[in-house]
């Protein structure tokens, strides 16, 4: 019997570690696809400041 509690013992412990490195994985892909959402934000700002590149650049001023 010893040898059964053994094994249930292990599936369990195993069970425990598979669940938490899934949700660990989970989390990191999460913060990934937040970090890309806002470089691609950066990126289409950036595109559209290029689109009009000498908006801003200059003054007119009458004296």
């Amino acid at each position: 019997m010893d040898g059964l509690a053994m094994s249930i013992a292990s599936l369990s412990t195993d069970m425990a570690m598979s669940k938490t490195m899934s949700a660990v994985s989970t989390a990191v892909m999460k913060q990934n696809m937040d970090t890309n959402e806002a470089m691609g934000a950066g990126m289409v700002k950036m595109m559209e400041n290029s689109v009009t590149p000498n908006l801003g650049s200059n003054v007119d001023v009458k004296l």
